[in-house]
């Protein structure tokens, strides 16, 4: 027969386990796209895991109810390291691009820095950044991983 404290230690292991899955799962949910009142922009992938060499699909959306404006025809995609050392930007216009409510645009990325080298495995960091009513800013990032 097991001893009662034994039981309870197994007993909160189970629970707390369970508990941190369900917050992993949450925290790993790439598709974050909540739509709000007032201005916000969502980063989205299909997921958060890609093998090397994967094709990422981004989409940037508009996911408020205020018009965005964008400095380029990029609508200001950036992708750095943690370290935040830019790794990739489209190459873009220098033309004023505008978001409305609801409205995305999709990007991919096949993994080749802008240098012309092939991103390593590790985290990436996906982000982008627009302007609304009198030069206040908005911005999201998410983060992915590449995998070997």
């Amino acid at each position: 027969m097991l001893s009662k404290s034994l039981v309870i230690f197994i007993g909160i292991g189970v629970i707390a386990g369970l508990a941190f899955g369900v917050y992993l799962i949450d925290f790993k949910n790439t598709s974050h796209l909540v739509f709000v009142e007032g201005p916000s922009v969502s980063v989205v992938t299909e997921k958060s895991d890609f093998k090397k060499g994967e094709e990422i699909k981004i989409r940037i959306v508009n996911s408020g109810t205020v018009p965005l404006v964008f400095p380029d025809s990029s609508f200001g995609l950036r992708i750095t390291g943690l370290s935040g050392i830019l790794m990739y930007t489209p190459v873009s216009a220098q033309v004023i691009s505008n978001l409305e409510p609801g409205d995305e645009v999709e990007f991919s990325w096949d993994q080749i820095k802008n240098d012309g080298d092939t991103a390593l495995e590790g985290l990436y960091k996906i982000s982008t950044k627009g302007v609304y009513e009198q030069d206040n800013t908005v911005e999201k990032s998410i983060t992915i991983t590449i995998w070997k």
